[in-house]
């Protein structure tokens, strides 16, 4: 087992430095099954340019994990140099997970260079004794991995039973007579299936696949939300609920770009018949920026807009059969759901700026929070107003809201000077931002930098906290996006994730930070280990801390 850990754990670390599909045939879906639910392509020719190996070498957990003197020498050969498994780091790297009834099992493809290296690496890993060969192809491994390879293409099967959420909870609770069924998965079998696997049956037909690796980008991602959901408790229940059409024919996919100074991210969803219908008919169109200008925050922390048709939602909830119990519980507020539909315009925006953590009472920061909609119909939006009002009347605490409405704007908020700017003046706040979300129906906007600065009176009471807290105001500015535009049979989304250190590869930055989170998580797991041991055994604690986690 902690042989199969070790493997496992070496083949993910050569993640990030191995290489990706982004093949303009589509040559690497050949190789996947066109059900798997999860695939993860790495780009390692880019990868290793934009963090070579001895950057790696510098994060700080894998300075511990190599200081491990119980690592194996195999392990230790491979952390010198990837190289040295015998694996072409210059070549394309995937993995994939396919879930079934038992659980499920990891697939990892790659290219070899050394067939020798490959071959002594997995003996050593594997502890087997020597390779054997059916159909033209290598194998050696044990019970749990199996490696095979031909010519220079290699596949690894790691058995994953712990997949299947749903067996794993009947045989913890269930019936003793009657256990879930268990795998007695076949590595050897499987990876014979997936080197000879037929293109028909393979993402490599696969038109959304075959767009996403054509994507710009350093790591691409594909996640089938409705094979993921195999063996899911949470997926089961929400079957039970008659919302399956929710995750049914769902697929999600991405590409990541890690630039100077950000980390940039196309995605792209799909859904089922139904749920693609929806979304074409009713998706929406530009956010209103003359809303998010009329926002009259100085200092903004968070900003969402979002533009729709109201008419989508009521057909969405017809759709996953909850009209009813949301008509019965609107009913008691006065309202129903039409009446939801003909009182907003479809345009809805929520910020939060000026965040003073001084300033507030009893923990609560003094904030500038607004929450507004665009009004189509004012008696029925009053109907909404009322229904507010009576459910303010019910509620417990003393937090004062406010609103105001006109024609055209409902606003409620924290502060009553920005409510009434927003519904009566004109919009004239000039965010640096706006261009860059707006032009789709949904858009965001987070400052870290503005939230750290809120938070960071809190955190220093800690000393390992504060380390992580002024490494992550080191390493995070913010982050916009935008999305929602139905193209090609799907939603885009667009997210920009933007460092402070402008020059440097968000990849290297990415590399260090993870390292240091690693390090005080650590550190922290080690004080509480010895404030527990001091409280059993009645003795004042005599905490220590790493004294490597530093905050440079």
């Amino acid at each position: 087992m902690q042989s199969t850990f070790k493997f496992t754990f070496i083949c993910c670390l050569l993640t990030t430095v191995l290489i990706s599909s982004c093949s303009k045939s589509n040559k690497e879906g050949r190789y996947i099954p066109k059900n798997a639910a999860m695939v993860i392509l790495v780009d390692g020719e880019l990868m290793t340019k934009k963090l070579p190996w001895d950057d790696v070498k510098q994060n700080a957990m894998f300075k511990q994990l190599y200081q491990d003197s119980t690592l194996d020498a195999f392990v230790k050969n491979a952390l010198d140099n990837p190289e040295n498994t015998g694996i072409d780091t210059k070549k394309d790297f995937l993995f994939f997970v396919q879930k079934d009834s038992t659980g499920g099992y990891v697939a990892m493809e790659g290219s070899i260079t050394d067939k020798e290296k490959f071959k002594k690496f997995n003996a050593e890993a594997t502890k087997s004794t020597q390779a054997t060969e059916k159909n033209g192809i290598q194998f050696m491994g044990n019970d749990k991995v199996m490696s095979s390879w031909k010519d220079d293409r290699f596949i690894t099967v790691i058995d994953m039973p712990q997949l299947n959420d749903i067996n794993k909870f009947s045989n913890s609770f269930g019936d003793n007579n009657n256990p879930a069924p268990v795998a007695n998965r076949n590595e050897q079998g499987i990876c014979i299936q997936l080197h000879e696997l037929k293109e028909a049956v393979s993402l490599g037909k696969e038109s959304r696949f075959t767009e996403l690796v054509k994507q710009k980008g350093d790591i691409h991602f594909w996640l089938n939300v409705g094979e993921i959901s195999t063996g899911s408790t949470g997926m089961a229940a929400l079957s039970m609920l008659n919302l399956s059409k929710l995750y049914e024919g769902s697929i999600t996919t991405a590409s990541a770009s890690f630039d100077d100074g950000k980390i940039t991210v196309d995605a792209k969803s799909y859904a089922g018949k139904e749920m693609s219908d929806l979304w074409k008919k009713y998706s929406g169109n530009k956010v209103n920026t003359d809303m998010m200008k009329r926002f009259n925050g100085k200092d903004v922390a968070v900003l969402v807009a979002m533009n729709f048709k109201p008419e989508g939602l009521r057909e969405f909830v017809k759709m996953a059969g909850l009209d009813g119990f949301i008509n019965m519980g609107s009913a008691y507020l006065g309202f129903n759901l039409d009446d939801f539909v003909k009182a907003n315009n479809g345009d809805i925006l929520l910020a939060i700026s000026d965040i003073n953590t001084k300033g507030g009472t009893m923990g609560n920061p003094d904030v500038n929070a607004l929450f507004a909609a665009s009004v189509n119909d004012k008696k029925a939006f009053g109907k909404l107003i009322d229904a507010g009002n009576k459910m303010g009347k019910n509620s417990m605490g003393n937090n004062q809201v406010f609103y105001n409405t006109n024609d055209k704007f409902f606003a409620i908020g924290s502060k009553k000077e920005s409510v009434n700017k927003f519904v009566l003046e004109s919009g004239s706040n000039k965010m640096d931002f706006l261009d860059q979300i707006s032009g789709s129906p949904v858009a965001a906007f987070v400052n870290f930098q503005t939230l750290f600065n809120a938070g960071k009176d809190e955190v220093a009471k800690d000393s390992l906290d504060n380390i992580l807290f002024q490494a992550s105001v080191k390493m995070w500015d913010n982050i916009v996006a935008k999305g929602g535009d139905f193209i090609d049979g799907g939603s885009t989304q667009h997210i920009e994730v933007n460092l402070v250190d402008k020059k440097t590869s968000s990849l290297k930055q990415l590399n260090q930070y993870l390292g240091k989170v690693g390090e005080v998580m650590k550190a922290k797991e080690e004080k509480r280990k010895q404030e527990m041991a001091a409280y059993f055994s009645d003795e004042e604690p005599v905490v220590t801390e790493d004294a490597t986690a530093s905050p440079n």
